[in-house]
């Protein structure tokens, strides 16, 4: 069987309301204040707890490798706390993942996100019983863009890991495919959007209602 992948922060859906609120809440502890904007910080959001950190950190000119090593589980303790106040699914994603099922695909996901947090969120969103894989940070030894990652989420969605395709927004999604020797789509929808075609993938996604074409076109139907 053929599989599609799916990225989640940023790809599936905006996480980062959630994860700035968490990353500011370290900085109040911390006595900074609120470092980090919607408007101005989105795209850092969605490259995970640490960039978040590092970003605050280094605008207040208090960065410290140890410290954001210290809050870095201190930030995840919040956003564990209030993981679904802000983040919603991007317009169109499920139609697109229940049409690509329904042309007989799997699909699972392959992300970042340490595993319990991915399933905790997904399963608050409604959405968790659609995939038929998850595969987060932690699941094994090593995360994207090592391919095993997302050849794992491939196997455990019932398909062969060579013929897979993943859909991501970042650098890191590009690489792991590369890695993978599979096709790659970037959405082009997300607070980085504009920089997704300097990195060259198969093709980039600016609404989900293509993206059932583009899985055929890229990898074939089963």
């Amino acid at each position: 069987m053929r599989t599609v992948i799916f990225d989640l922060d940023g790809t599936l859906a905006d996480t980062s309301g959630d994860l700035l609120a968490a990353a500011n809440a370290c900085f109040r502890e911390m006595g900074l204040g609120d470092l980090l904007t919607q408007e101005r910080d989105a795209g850092t959001a969605l490259r995970g707890g640490k960039a978040m950190l590092t970003a605050g950190l280094e605008r207040a000119g208090k960065f410290e490798e140890a410290l954001v090593e210290e809050f870095y589980p201190v930030l995840l303790s919040h956003y564990r706390d209030a993981i679904d106040h802000h983040t919603v699914m991007y317009p169109g994603a499920m139609d697109a993942v229940e049409q690509l099922k329904s042309d007989g695909f799997g699909v699972g996901i392959c992300t970042n996100k340490p595993e319990a947090l991915a399933e905790k969120l997904m399963q608050s969103l409604g959405v968790r019983d659609a995939f038929h894989s998850l595969v987060g940070a932690d699941t094994l030894p090593v995360r994207k863009p090592d391919p095993a990652p997302l050849f794992e989420a491939a196997r455990r969605a019932g398909g062969a890991p060579d013929k897979t395709i993943l859909i991501g927004d970042t650098i890191t999604d590009r690489t792991t495919s590369a890695n993978a020797g599979v096709p790659s789509v970037l959405v082009t929808f997300g607070p980085s959007g504009e920089d997704m075609a300097a990195l060259k993938p198969e093709a980039l996604l600016s609404d989900f209602a293509h993206l059932p074409a583009i899985v055929a076109e890229l990898i074939g139907r089963n």
